[in-house]
């Protein structure tokens, strides 16, 4: 575990709270976006816990630098920041999960670990936040005609999913793991996995965290999952 942080009092508390936490150990510690990548090529951990308000590179971009040396690293974002620009940001970046420094101890270890096994994890208010932007419909200027259908933010995609690809997706984009989806949908983790690799290949998602911002700029994501 790497932690990116550029305040000294924020990384170290971090750092004893997740040594608390079983199965997690913290091989160092990063005060800007530039010593994260770099720490995060040497070190190779297996989850970078990333502030994104940091000098020299901030989060977005070690977030990049890190995944461009290392696609296996998880990142997960932990920051002050829930707009839009910086989650859509992160998540294209390549993060896999994103929470708010309101998170608790088991909100972090819980995305942790979850970034771990390769399974994505959104704060809620950061679902709420791009549920709020996929399905907002800009109002148009005065002396302008209505928007043509196809600019609206949250047109479902003609992704060809099937009925069951699309659950899948909605509890994807609910932060469901694999185990999760299988138990909710009665089928057996091979079959959740099949149904994922049919929707990244409809999609053209890389990976679970496009397949989040995919839901929810589509129209899949469903906040009550």
């Amino acid at each position: 575990m790497l932690i990116a942080d550029d305040q000294a009092a924020v990384r170290e508390g971090l750092a004893l709270l997740l040594e608390t936490m079983s199965g997690v150990t913290v091989v160092g510690q990063a005060a800007d976006g530039l010593e994260a990548a770099a720490l995060a090529a040497e070190l190779a951990p297996d989850v970078v816990l990333m502030d994104l308000n940091m000098p020299r590179a901030d989060g977005i971009e070690a977030t990049s630098r890190v995944l461009a040396q290392n696609p296996e690293i998880r990142v997960v974002v932990l920051t002050t920041y829930e707009d839009d620009t910086s989650i859509v940001g992160a998540l294209r970046a390549g993060a896999l999960g994103y929470l708010t420094k309101a998170a608790t101890r088991a909100d972090i270890e819980r995305a942790v670990k979850a970034a771990a096994a390769g399974q994505a994890i959104l704060d809620p208010a950061v679902q709420r936040q791009l549920l709020a932007a996929a399905t907002a419909t800009p109002a148009a200027p005065a002396t302008s005609p209505a928007p043509a259908p196809e600019s609206e933010a949250a047109t479902p995609a003609a992704d060809d999913l099937s009925p069951r690809e699309a659950d899948v997706l909605r509890l994807i984009a609910a932060g469901h793991s694999n185990r999760e989806i299988a138990k909710k949908l009665f089928v057996g983790e091979a079959t959740v996995k099949s149904h994922i690799n049919r929707i990244f290949t409809k999609t053209g998602c890389r990976d679970r965290a496009q397949a989040v911002q995919y839901a929810f700029t589509h129209g899949y994501a469903d906040p009550n999952a």
